[in-house]
């Protein structure tokens, strides 16, 4: 009998051994002494015998209640998220009423391109998903883009896009990184689904989007993952519902030209003494954030550079004759100085 294995513990004694074989099946909660001075089965060696059996209850409780605290907190989690969605919903909907041409959509995945900003290299996704509500761009042939691409000013091409906030997301090697979502129109996507050119066009027309709207520089050296199109969640976008007009009136296009300043310059020759080897130019650019704004084009006699939006626009001759195939140039953001270093050919 268990409780008659815990009196034996409390008092080891062997004439109380014996004795506590003759004791009743239920023992008296009284307060007893024995011949030599122990304590006897009383109501102290009730609890004290009834610890062992206390402690696996206690183990027991304790489990249940973990339990129950987990539910618990599961269930707080839910209502949590069940109101932060109603008041974004709330949220949304006096957007759309303060905005009567803006609409809310929630767009499909399409595919998710992984690149890294530049330079500190943090990883970057881009979630290019697909809607109906987001008009399509001109029609356009594989000949037209190549021509379009090949051309000096690409821009004049545009893609309707809704470029979304940047939310933070984890990867698949448990690291944060941030994503961004852009919405184009999906017949468009599923077109550049079928043409690898198309395809490397909306990413870099995407990229470049990025870039305007949030100061940016992302590497081109992307990658488009196979097995997910999507990196997070797709969430709710606002968009217009209606375009701005199609005729504006624009300035003339001799205007943009005067408008810009003729920056600071410098010519070198190197070396110094003895036939010219290298005529190189260094121009100063202040303001301008990356190389990505610049059109550069070297001539034999003739250096012209423009730094878009009517930022600065140069134009000079020069008497010397280079080699334009093998000419270089650099632009240290750091500094704004634009270096290009041209082998002389004859002077």
């Amino acid at each position: 009998m268990s409780w008659l294995q815990d009196f034996r513990d409390l008092c080891p004694q062997p004439d109380l051994l014996q004795a506590g074989r003759n004791l009743p099946q239920q023992p008296r909660i009284t307060h007893r002494k024995c011949r030599r001075g122990c304590v006897g089965y009383g109501s102290e060696g009730l609890r004290a015998a009834s610890g062992a059996r206390g402690k696996k209850a206690m183990a027991t409780d304790s489990s249940l209640l973990n339990s129950e605290l987990q539910l618990q907190q599961q269930e707080e989690l839910q209502q949590q998220e069940e109101l932060y969605q109603q008041l974004l919903l709330q949220t949304m909907g006096q957007m759309q009423t303060e905005n009567p041409d803006s609409t809310v959509i929630r767009p499909q995945p399409g595919m998710c391109v992984k690149t890294v900003t530049e330079p500190d290299k943090q990883k970057v996704f881009v979630n290019i998903c697909q809607s109906n509500s987001v008009p399509p761009p001109p029609e356009l042939s594989r000949e037209e883009l190549v021509e379009l691409l090949q051309s000096e000013d690409p821009s004049g091409y545009r893609v309707p896009m809704s470029l979304g906030e940047p939310h933070t997301e984890v990867d698949n090697n448990s690291q944060g990184c941030t994503a961004y979502d852009v919405v184009i129109n999906q017949e468009f996507f599923q077109m550049c689904q079928k043409d690898p050119l198309f395809q490397q066009f909306v990413i870099l027309v995407s990229l470049e989007g990025l870039e305007n709207k949030y100061n940016l520089e992302l590497s081109r050296e992307w990658k488009v993952l196979k097995n997910r199109k999507f990196l997070g969640s797709v969430g709710e976008q606002n968009i217009r519902k209606t375009s701005k007009p199609v005729i504006q009136e624009l300035p003339p296009q001799g205007s943009s030209t005067s408008a810009a300043k003729r920056p600071e310059f410098t010519l070198l020759v190197e070396p110094p003494a003895g036939e010219p080897e290298y005529l190189i130019a260094e121009i100063k650019l202040p303001g301008v954030p990356s190389c990505r704004s610049l059109v550069l084009d070297v001539g034999e006699d003739r250096l012209v550079l423009t730094a878009r939006p009517s930022l600065f626009h140069l134009d000079i001759f020069h008497p010397f004759l280079v080699d334009q195939e093998n000419s270089v140039s650099q632009y240290n953001k750091k500094t704004q100085i634009l270096t290009v270093t041209m082998p002389v050919v004859s002077s």
